[in-house]
């Protein structure tokens, strides 16, 4: 058999593949979340966000709000060269850098333990 004709066959194979994988896959939630940046932001969204006092203050300022917060959680970096950093109360540090609505660059600092997130506070950079 010809080159072209296998490569039609395992073109058209792969196709039907990848249709019935995506249909499988498609409504049981399973997502890649295999790199380190996604397991830390998944790890704190799981454990939910409590946030601290100075954390109200910041977002009672009015210049960040707490859909900047979250959105930072759900698409922002971490910074790993600034974060990972021990507590004195046992969790690590974190820090997620994003942008607010207004397109203004925003720190936000979670320390994240086992049971627990907590949003320490929200720097402009």
């Amino acid at each position: 058999m010809q080159f072209k004709f296998r490569l039609a066959y395992y073109l058209f194979g792969f196709m039907i593949g990848g249709f019935l994988m995506y249909y499988i896959f498609n409504g049981k939630g399973a997502e890649f979340c295999y790199l380190p940046n996604c397991r830390v932001k998944k790890n704190i969204r799981e454990k939910g966000l409590t946030i601290s006092k100075e954390a109200q203050q910041t977002l009672k300022a009015g210049w960040v709000t707490q859909t900047d917060v979250d959105n930072t959680i759900l698409y922002g970096d971490v910074d790993f060269s600034r974060s990972k950093k021990p507590l004195k109360t046992g969790g690590k540090l974190y820090i997620i850098e994003g942008k607010t609505i207004n397109n203004q660059p925003i720190d936000v600092e979670v320390a994240n333990f086992e049971d627990k997130a907590i949003l320490i506070n929200v720097k402009k950079r």
